[in-house]
C-alpha cells in the first residue's frame, strides 16, 4: 500500500510512475487527497469540540463546589449537545477512514525507474543470457512422456484421486524431488538464510498484508469455513511473521527460507503451455525472503538474483533473466526479474523463479517498521524470491538429459538423489 503522503506530495510523479504499469490513477488519486483533506479538517473538528467538552466538564465540576448549581447546570445541557455532535463527527471520521482505505489499496505500487515500459511479457527487457541450449534428437521426449515411460510421475492418478494438476511423484520421482528440495534448501543455508517451516494456511490479514488480498482473490483456495486460504508461496506466511512489528535498525538483514507445498487455481489457464508439469495447482518450492533496510534493498535484489542464477549454472541449465515490463509487473512488485529455463524436447523456455522487491508497500499494509539510529521510525523494504519452484526445474531437467539409456541426473544433485541416471 502507498503511503498517502507520498502520493500527496509526489502527486504528478506517482501518476507518471503508475501509467507505466497502464495504471491511469489520475482520478482516483485525486479521490484519495480529497477524502484525506476532508479525513483531517473532520478529526480537528472533532478533537476541537473534545477538547471543548472536557474543559466545560471541569468547568462544571468547579461551579457544583462553589454553589452555582444553575449555572452548572445550564453548561451540561450544552456539553450534552456537544457530546452529540461529536458522537456524529466520530461517525463521520469512521466512514471517511474507510472509504479512504478503500480507495488507497486499489493503487498498484509504483514501478522503479528502471523498469520498461510495455503491455505484456512480450516486451520484458531479456538482461542476461547463459548456458548452450541442448539440441535432442528428433525423437527426443517432451517430460509428461517421459515420465509416464519411467512411471516416476503419475498425471492420471491425480487427476483421478483430486483432480487436474495434482500429480502423484513415484519412486525416482519422488526421490529427485526430494533432492532438489534438499539441494536448494542446503545451498539456502549456507548463504545465510534461517530454515523456516511456515504453516500452509494463513489469515486474511495475513493475505492481506502482503497483497494476495484483494488483488489475487480468485486466483487462491479459500476454506471458507475458517475463512483461511492456501498459501499461493511459503512469501505469505514468511513476511507475516513481521506484520505489526517494530524492529531495530541492527536486525537487518532478516534472512528466511522456507520450502512448502504451494496451492494455486490458476483460473482461466489453458491450452498446450500448461501440459504435464508447466503448470500445477500443487507444487513445492523453495522460497527466500529478505527483511532489509530501505537503503539497501536494491543492493540485496541484486545479491538474491545473483544467487538464483548460482543455483541454474550448479543445475546445469540454460538460463536468460528477464527484467518485467510495466504491463507484467505484479500489483505488489517494484521490480522483479523472472528467470527462465530452456525445455529442450518442448522448445521453449520455461519461468522458474522470480526475484521481486517491494520497497515498503508490503511493510506499510503489515505495518512493519523500525526504529533507525536517530530514533525516528520508518517503513522496513521486503524482498522475495522463489529458489526454486520445481515443477518446471523437474521438466527442463528431465527433457534436457533424456539419452537412450536413461535420464541422466546432474552432478550436484547425485549424492541425494544416489542414483546418476532414471532408467
Amino acid at each position: 500500500m502507498l503511503q498517502i503522503n507520498l502520493i500527496k506530495n509526489n502527486k504528478a510523479e506517482v501518476i507518471r510512475l503508475l501509467a507505466v504499469k497502464n495504471f491511469d490513477a489520475s482520478d482516483l488519486i485525486e479521490k484519495i487527497i480529497q477524502l484525506d483533506d476532508r479525513r483531517k479538517e473532520t478529526k480537528k473538528m472533532l478533537d476541537e469540540q473534545l477538547a471543548s467538552s472536557n474543559k466545560m466538564a471541569k468547568e462544571i465540576g468547579q461551579l457544583f463546589k462553589t454553589g452555582n448549581a444553575q449555572e452548572a447546570n445550564l453548561l451540561k445541557e450544552q456539553t450534552a449537545a456537544l457530546k452529540q455532535s461529536s458522537k456524529k463527527l466520530s461517525e463521520e471520521l469512521g466512514s471517511i477512514v474507510k472509504t479512504l482505505s478503500e480507495a488507497v489499496i486499489e493503487l498498484p505500487n509504483i514501478p522503479h525507474p528502471s523498469v520498461p515500459e510495455g503491455k505484456s511479457e512480450k516486451d520484458n527487457e531479456m538482461i542476461f543470457e547463459e548456458g548452450t541450449v541442448p539440441v535432442l534428437e528428433n525423437n527426443a521426449k517432451p517430460h509428461w512422456e517421459l515420465a509416464k515411460e519411467y512411471d516416476i510421475i503419475d498425471f492420471d492418478l491425480g487427476s483421478k484421486v483430486t483432480g487436474a494438476g495434482f500429480p502423484f511423484y513415484k519412486g525416482k520421482g519422488a526421490r529427485f524431488q526430494r533432492a532438489l528440495i534438499n539441494f536448494f534448501l542446503n545451498e539456502a543455508l549456507e548463504r545465510g538464510y534461517t530454515e523456516i517451516q511456515p504453516p500452509l494456511f494463513v489469515n486474511e490479514d495475513s493475505a492481506y498484508g502482503t497483497g494476495q488480498l484483494p488483488d489475487k482473490e480468485g486466483q487462491m483456495y479459500h476454506i471458507t469455513e475458517d475463512n483461511f486460504y492456501l498459501i499461493p508461496t511459503s512469501e505469505v506466511p514468511l513476511t507475516n511473521i513481521y506484520r505489526q512489528v517494530t524492529l531495530k535498525e541492527g536486525d537487518f538483514p532478516i534472512m528466511n527460507a522456507a520450502y512448502s507445498s504451494c496451492f494455486r487455481r490458476e483460473a482461466g489457464s489453458y491450452g498446450k503451455d500448461v501440459r504435464g508439469l508447466n503448470r500445477l495447482h500443487q507444487f513445492d518450492k523453495v522460497e527466500i525472503v529478505q527483511i532489509q533496510h530501505p537503503d539497501k534493498s536494491y543492493e540485496t535484489l541484486e545479491v538474491m538474483k545473483d544467487y538464483v542464477a548460482s543455483l541454474l549454472r550448479k543445475l546445469e541449465l540454460p538460463f536468460r533473466i528477464i527484467r518485467l515490463c510495466g504491463g507484467d509487473l505484479s500489483f505488489t512488485s517494484a521490480l522483479t526479474y523472472d528467470f527462465e529455463v530452456y525445455s529442450a524436447a518442448q522448445r521453449m523456455w520455461l519461468e522458474v523463479s522470480s526475484v521481486s522487491n517491494f520497497e515498503s508497500f508490503q511493510a506499510n499494509r503489515m505495518k512493519l517498521r523500525f526504529k533507525a539510529k536517530d530514533g525516528k521510525t520508518q517503513l522496513a523494504h521486503t524482498l522475495n524470491g522463489s529458489a526454486l519452484a520445481l515443477p518446471r526445474i523437474v521438466a527442463a531437467l528431465l527433457e534436457n538429459n533424456q539419452t537412450f539409456d536413461g535420464i541422466k541426473i546432474p552432478r550436484v544433485l547425485q549424492s541425494y538423489t544416489g542414483f546418476e541416471l532414471i532408467n
